[in-house]
């Protein structure tokens, strides 16, 4: 690409204005671990909404969604769109539950709701097991699509894009802690909106599209647009829509759309003004994620179809591109380097950007589980402020580190999302449970974590060389069923034939987060003056349905909008703003 003094221009300015906050609020960051790690827990909603927003705007997400709409069309994107049902059970249910807990970290809750060393090992493991093997594996995803993009616009190896992303990366999020992350993610967040639409507007204005109009009635692209698949065709409708509705969003666990919450969206949660504050940052990260923010990724994939039909002709575009780099995630880079100067300095920043603000949260949500759960936990108790601060630079820098290796090894941002979902197939349900459930204990969540990992790698690695339970090419859902359906029996059976919690630490739990009190009865019976909090629970699932169409009917609306498909966008519309009203009238009634 012939990039010119003024892209390379923008692109300093926003390395030089991301290395600014990290300074600005290092002073601030370093004075506790609490502090670092949570901001003093006084963040505002609308910072938090657009930090989880700006995070979950990774650069591995379009190249995610340019190989989903390539192979599968639009409609492929239920296996993602689904977990916005995740997302809004958070909002209304979750969200003020995880405020009133007060732990740092979402792990800390495990020796709120469970009790002796099974509680100690868990927190203990999941440190290590979250904190360093699975986010370094998000974290590789997200640098994969770093060296995709370097490679394709800036003719970089992969060694040098990964140097340069995350040198400028770990500086600024070990020096400003979460507040740095917080407010980088703000600046950065914009930069990445305006990259993606700008992009977007001047692809469909290339001589080879022409128009919105060329574009939606060409050959390559008319089947591609239906927002959901073909009902006459059932091997795409199980896996693309009803797999992900009806099991996928409850019973799998995915890092950043976890059931209940968790991870980093926990971490914003917890270090909210408050409970209200911890909900509106959650509803406005739902909204934006999924019913407004993939139509720019959308459309410059399906233009990709165009230009780019086939992976051979990216492979003869980009020749100096790695083979095992190529694949049609390819695309969304590829499409990128023919935008003009200035714009592509945007575009390029946007990206950037994109790469940091997912790298940065996941560095202080990993350091932040080695800190708080693993090293001040378990191996220096009577650590200092000062000490725990410096233990999570050094955990963020090794992180990253380990991050950059495994990205080398990698090639496709899909594959590793179906292996990410398919470890945690079957421990959603717990995660939904274990707050209104009083019989799940440490075990279960234990059993639950081992069969889940041993089945995803029977399936993954052993069953497809010994063929032992035979699963077709178009059936690779049946590897997610099967998961989810051995991990549940087996937990359910681990939860039943181990014994209970003791009943004060279920009634320590029960006092300090007042979740509805219909699945603690048999507990609060044994203890006649415990006052047994009804809740609100009917109508939190109820403004959790009503939240998942408002944000399903914009995300239509917009398409309907794009596709001038006026009488189904005015409907689409209408939807919108009513589940928005419903929401608002209700929000008083919270509590």
């Amino acid at each position: 690409m012939n990039i010119s003094l003024i892209d390379w221009g923008i692109i300093l300015a926003f390395f030089v204005i991301s290395m600014l906050i990290g300074v600005f609020t290092s002073r601030k960051a370093g004075k506790s671990a609490k502090e670092f790690f949570l901001s003093g827990r006084n963040m505002p909603w609308w910072l938090l909404g657009v930090s989880m927003v700006a995070t979950t705007f990774s650069a591995d997400t379009p190249n995610l969604v340019t190989d989903i709409v390539r192979k599968d069309g639009v409609s492929g994107n239920w296996v993602w769109w689904a977990f916005l049902l995740t997302g809004m059970l958070t909002v209304f249910v979750y969200a003020k539950l995880w405020r009133r807990s007060e732990v740092t970290t979402d792990l800390e809750f495990y020796e709120l709701r469970y009790g002796g060393k099974p509680a100690a090992f868990l927190r203990a493991f999941r440190a290590l097991y979250l904190g360093v093997f699975f986010n370094v594996v998000i974290m590789a995803t997200v640098s994969l699509a770093a060296i995709k993009i370097g490679g394709v616009m800036l003719g970089l190896s992969p060694v040098e894009t990964l140097l340069i992303a995350s040198v400028v990366t770990v500086i600024y999020s070990s020096l400003g802690g979460l507040k740095g992350v917080l407010l980088t993610d703000f600046f950065q967040f914009f930069i990445a909106m305006a990259g993606a639409i700008g992009a977007a507007i001047y692809v469909l204005d290339m001589p080879e599209i022409g128009s919105l109009d060329n574009l939606l009635t060409h050959p390559n692209v008319a089947d591609k647009l239906d927002f959901f698949p073909d009902f006459n065709n059932w091997n795409l409708v199980v896996p693309l829509l009803i797999m992900p509705l009806a099991i996928q969003w409850w019973a799998t666990w995915y890092p950043g759309a976890e059931p209940g919450g968790g991870g980093y969206i926990a971490q914003r949660m917890l270090s909210a003004k408050d409970e209200k504050n911890a909900i509106g940052a959650t509803l406005f990260f739902n909204i934006a994620h999924y019913g407004m923010r993939p139509w720019p990724w959308i459309i410059i994939a399906l233009s990709s179809l165009i230009i780019f039909p086939n992976v051979s002709d990216m492979q003869e575009a980009f020749p100096h591109i790695p083979v095992d780099k190529l694949g049609n995630d390819l695309a969304y880079s590829a499409m990128l380097t023919f935008l003009p100067t200035g714009l592509i300095g945007v575009v390029l920043a946007s990206l950037i950007a994109a790469v940091m603000s997912t790298l940065s949260t996941h560095l202080n949500w990993g350091s932040s589980y080695v800190v708080n759960d693993f090293y001040l936990r378990f191996l220096k108790p009577e650590a200092t402020d000062k000490e725990l601060v410096m233990v999570g630079r050094i955990s963020t820098v090794l992180l990253m580190v380990l991050a950059a290796f495994l990205a080398l090894a990698l090639s496709n941002a899909l594959e590793a999302f179906n292996i990410l979902l398919q470890i945690g197939a079957g421990t959603g349900l717990i995660f939904i449970l274990r707050w209104f459930w009083w019989r799940i204990n440490a075990y279960t969540e234990i059993y639950a974590m081992v069969i889940s990992f041993v089945v995803a790698i029977f399936f993954e690695t052993i069953n497809p060389k010994i063929g032992l339970i035979p699963i077709p090419e178009d059936m690779a859902y049946l590897k997610l069923l099967y998961g989810v359906g051995i991990t549940t029996v087996g937990w359910i059976l681990a939860t039943l034939l181990t014994k209970p919690e003791k009943d004060e630490v279920l009634l320590s739990f029960y006092r300090k987060v007042r979740p509805a009190s219909f699945g603690w009865k048999k507990v609060l019976d044994r203890f006649p003056d415990e006052k047994q909090e009804q809740g609100q629970l009917p109508m939190e699932i109820g403004l959790m349905l009503i939240g998942s169409i408002m944000v399903y009917a914009v995300l239509f609306a917009v398409g309907f909008w794009i596709y001038g498909n006026t009488l189904s966008a005015i409907i689409a519309t209408v939807v919108a703003i009513l589940g928005g009203v419903i929401i608002i009238k209700s929000w008083k009634n919270m509590r």
